[in-house]
Parts: C-alpha cells; sequence; structure tokens
C-alpha cells in the first residue's frame, strides 16, 4: 500500500532535515552503506558497536517523524492529514496514514544497515532487506496511532534479534533471545528507551541539535505508586482474577488494600511504559471474552516482548497475568498475547489473583482475606 503523496513529501521536507532515501520496490537491492563520518542523530557510545548503525538508522527515521508529527495538524490543515484512515493491517486494525508511512520510513532506513530480516505490524509477513545481514528487526512503527489527531504521545516500538537462516525462525523464538528492545516517544519531549540487555537506558532528542543524548544511564522502576492502567469500559468482559483485581483497588481504603488508587489510561502503549517507568503502577491488557481478544489484543513479537525486556532490564516484571512473557515464543509473527507489567509486587499480586479458588475471586472485595494490604 502507497501512502498518499503529501505524507511522502513530508518525511524530509523541512530543508534543514536530512533527506531520507525512497522506499526501493525492489527487495533485493543491495543496502546503500552509511556514509562514513555522517552526523549520527544518536549518541552510541553506550551501545554495543554491532548494534549502533540499526540504532542509528531507527533514530534518523525518529528525528524526522518527530518533526512530521509535530506539524500533524498542519499537515491536516493543508489537506494531508496524518490520522487519515488509509486500509487495515492483517489483523484488522485500521491503518492510518502515519502508519503507513513510518513503515516505509522506518524499512528504507534499515536497508542501509546490517539488517536482515523486517517484520511489521503494518506488513503481512516478514520481508528479507539484505541476504547477509546479521540482523532481524521487528517493528510496531506508529504505537497509538488513533492519538494522532488529539495531539496525545505516540511511538515506535522495536526489537531485535540475531537473524537466523529464515524469517520466522529468526522471530518466533523465546522473548528471552532479543539483544535489544525498546521504544521511541513523540510527545512533549522525544525519548528513545533501549535495553540491550544489561540495564535500560534512556535518550532524549534534543530539539536544537535534532540528536538524541544519554539522560540515564540505568531507568529503575519506582515500587511505590498506587496507579493502575486498564481500559474500564472493557470490565465486564475480563477474567475473573482481572476483575477482583481491579475490584479491590477501586475499594480504596475501605477494601483490602487499605490504600486510594488512581486510574490511569492513554489507549498508547509507549505512553503508558513511559509513565511507569517514571512513576511505577502496573498496566493490565488482559485477554477476554469478546471475540478476537481471546488471546488478547497486543502483539507478542513486537509490542509485548520489547516492552516486557524494557520493564524487566528496568527492575519490574512483565506476564501474561501468569506466566512471564520473556520465556513465551509466539507461534506466528502477529500473534497476539495478555499483557500484564509494571511494579514487580504488583505484577505478582496479579498472578496470585489467578491462583485463588473460584470462590475467592469471585467473593466480595471483603472477603478476600489473603489481599489485606
Amino acid at each position: 500500500m502507497e501512502a498518499p503523496t503529501p505524507l511522502l513529501n513530508a518525511l524530509g521536507s523541512d530543508d534543514k532535515a536530512p533527506v531520507r532515501p525512497p522506499l526501493s520496490p525492489d527487495a533485493s537491492a543491495p543496502a546503500a552503506p552509511i556514509e562514513a563520518g555522517a552526523q549520527a542523530a544518536i549518541d552510541t557510545a553506550s551501545m554495543p558497536d554491532n548494534l549502533a548503525p540499526v540504532m542509528t538508522a531507527l533514530a534518523n527515521v525518529a528525528v524526522t517523524l518527530s518533526r512530521t508529527i509535530a506539524r500533524a495538524e498542519l499537515a491536516r490543515h493543508e489537506g494531508a492529514g496524518l490520522g487519515a484512515e488509509v486500509g487495515q493491517n492483517l489483523g484488522g486494525d485500521g491503518q492510518k496514514a502515519l502508519d503507513v508511512l513510518a513503515d516505509q520510513a522506518y524499512e528504507a532506513a534499515l536497508r542501509r544497515t546490517d539488517t536482515r530480516f523486517y517484520a511489521s505490524e503494518e506488513q503481512d509477513e516478514a520481508i528479507e532487506l539484505n541476504q547477509s545481514g546479521r540482523f532481524a528487526v521487528a517493528l510496531d512503527p506508529l504505537d497509538g496511532s488513533s492519538n494522532i489527531d488529539v495531539n496525545v504521545s505516540i511511538g515506535t516500538i522495536f526489537s531485535i534479534f540475531e537473524a537466523a537462516d529464515n524469517a520466522n525462525d529468526s522471530f518466533l523464538r523465546p522473548a528471552n533471545e532479543q539483544l535489544a528492545g525498546g521504544y521511541i516517544i513523540f510527545g512533549p519531549q522525544c525519548c528513545l528507551v533501549v535495553t540491550f540487555g544489561d540495564g535500560c537506558q534512556m535518550y532524549s532528542l534534543d530539539p536544537d541539535s535534532q540528536r538524541f543524548v544519554l539522560v540515564k544511564e540505568r531507568l529503575t522502576v519506582p515500587s511505590g505508586s498506587c496507579e493502575f492502567a486498564i481500559n474500564a469500559s472493557n470490565y465486564r468482559h475480563w477474567p475473573r482474577p482481572v476483575r477482583a483485581y481491579i475490584d479491590d483497588c477501586l475499594a480504596g481504603q475501605e477494601g483490602p488494600r487499605d490504600k486510594d488508587f488512581n486510574m490511569r489510561w492513554v489507549a498508547s502503549l509507549v505512553a503508558e511504559t513511559h509513565r511507569i517507568l517514571s512513576r511505577g503502577g502496573i498496566f493490565l491488557y488482559p485477554n477476554d471474552e469478546r471475540s478476537g481478544y481471546e488471546r488478547g489484543r497486543l502483539r507478542l513479537v513486537y509490542e509485548c516482548a520489547p516492552i516486557a525486556f524494557v520493564i524487566e532490564q528496568a527492575g519490574g516484571k512483565a506476564s501474561d497475568g501468569c506466566d512471564p512473557i520473556m520465556g513465551k515464543t509466539a507461534q506466528s509473527l502477529h500473534a497476539r498475547c495478555p499483557l500484564v507489567f509494571g511494579s514487580a509486587e504488583k505484577v505478582n499480586r496479579i498472578a496470585a489473583y489467578y491462583d485463588l479458588p473460584d470462590h475467592e475471586v469471585s467473593a466480595l472485595f471483603g472477603q478476600r482475606g489473603l489481599f489485606r494490604a
């Protein structure tokens, strides 16, 4: 699917921005090397040397996307709305114009790196970029795209694996085999958060230099927050353990938790993750009884797995409600998975609710004595 011409012009339309190469229709074409000595859009000194070119490619696109997103309302005024519906992806989710634009931009940039396979939420199958490439990169190019037109934080989620002999073997493997995972958030500040398996780093985009600068060498999920994030409109569909957990939170000081909680819901996974990394809490996107939601709604390969990697490297936990995400293997590229993540104690508590006998899960909050405070 091709994005509308005005949107293709939007990326790199600023005469101060580097021009990005157009997407080649020939997937077998060799990748053009990144010019020696070119100014990188990110400080790579604290990154593994072999992954620095891939991270630089992601950062280069992010710099340009951040500018494009900042002009979203102007683009809509000029007749090129970034939030316009342009189709559906394989999972039946609506595609916005910016979804497609971001996907094309990342694919084009990664062609110039040591990336063999590229997988995206916006493409039905993984594609081969460079036959001799060493890495396999999976992306949600534009997470939270329903928020494009309402000026709420959106972002990119990425996962990097060592490339295997074919695309399936590269991506359909345990989440704990990721080489790197992270996200880019486009908000009041544009930040890139990444882990390479030894702690979690945060970079912030300097609007003057247009370069990501390392601002936090080791992020830690705070443990004391009284916040939870869930789409409460789906309460009637949730599994009973999830309903019981939320009931106990809503009961506040009068319930078994003996304290009041605040609820948050942004409908943008990167925004929820960034908040939890900043001040703690828990995020829940469970499976439920609706058709198409039996295994949750988020994708394991390029949403749940990289977010779990980040959260666990920051001292938190991530599960499907019962079992750790990092031990899971997707059965297909776009396979879905329930996701619960946040402060370790809170994720452990959710798992305990799943272990309760049915009669206790179904009981009113005052009778679940196990969970007093």
